[in-house]
């Protein structure tokens, strides 16, 4: 799947999406009692640190493809974003992958300690669920499915069941085959994305049959970025990262390199990209953004 996509109107919109997101999330404030500033500064520590968004464009770009402005769905972006967040603060943590840190700075519990490291995921979900609650435009019926579908994609049978099953696989190494290699990540990361996308569609109105096709897309998109994840973690350095590398190896973790090799891990990456651009073809409107997205999902260095 050498070359690329190039569209000059796509990356106008996606550089125009992650503008806009970056500004509503800069304005997020979520307390004005004084005694709880604590609590908010070690939110917007983690919230604002940057990252990729894919999860938040993603949401906005599928909304544009169905016809709504991609900044009516900036409440439910934010709130995908903050959830994703959440979990980043926990996965940090002694008690599950110990990091030190998270896009180049001290993860949360480093610098604020563990207990406010928690209790700023903890508060980071019913903050999630207050944007799209209070702040989402949309009819009660696509608000409660928002609702039901982001808490559908980070319970038991989503990321956190993910997580669940990654830790049962830690320190076994050789143990893990792939069917249950693909059911972790299928759960841990590839369900938010799934589900960042949904919630674009839903919001612009998508038909179940548009709703099912943009999601088997996200699911491949959601598949090629944890397979990438594991190659990135094992080839590159903290410095390219932003985090720690190598840490997968050393602590044992299921991986697609642990399970299939680094060129195989590699070619895993390509089929799932090649059936995430193949899931366009179901979907109705410009697809441009969608492939560009794909691209760099594959090809991206960090």
């Amino acid at each position: 799947m050498a070359g690329g996509v190039s569209s000059t109107h796509s990356q106008v919109r996606w550089e125009a999406h992650r503008r806009a997101f970056e500004e509503y999330l800069q304005g997020l404030r979520f307390t004005q009692e004084a005694r709880l500033r604590g609590l908010e500064e070690a939110m917007r520590y983690s919230m604002l640190a940057g990252g990729k968004r894919v999860r938040p464009a993603l949401c906005m770009e599928v909304a544009w493809i169905f016809g709504a402005e991609p900044s009516l769905v900036l409440p439910s972006a934010a709130a995908i974003e903050l959830i994703h967040t959440y979990s980043l603060i926990h996965d940090d943590l002694p008690a599950m992958d110990d990091d030190d840190y998270r896009r180049g700075r001290p993860t949360a519990h480093k610098k604020f300690g563990e207990a406010m490291a928690i209790l700023a995921g903890d508060a980071f979900f019913g903050e999630a669920l207050t944007l799209i609650t209070v702040h989402q435009k949309g009819s009660c019926e696509e608000i409660i499915e928002v609702v039901r579908e982001l808490a559908g994609s980070t319970g038991v049978n989503g990321m956190v069941g993910g997580q669940v099953m990654d830790m049962d696989q830690t320190g076994r190494a050789g143990a893990t085959g792939p069917e249950t290699l693909y059911m972790i990540h299928k759960y841990k990361t590839g369900a938010l994305i799934k589900s960042s996308a949904r919630i674009g569609a839903i919001l612009a109105g998508a038909t179940s049959e548009e709703q099912a096709a943009v999601s088997e897309y996200a699911s491949e998109l959601g598949l090629c970025f944890q397979i990438v994840d594991d190659v990135l973690n094992a080839t590159s350095t903290r410095e390219e990262l932003g985090k720690s590398a190598g840490s997968d190896a050393e602590q044992g973790k299921a991986t697609f390199v642990g399970v299939f090799g680094l060129e195989g891990a590699t070619r895993e990456a390509d089929r799932a990209a090649k059936r995430a651009f193949a899931a366009l073809s179901k979907v109705e409107g410009d697809t441009s953004g969608l492939q560009e997205l794909a691209h760099f999902v594959r090809y991206r260095e960090s």
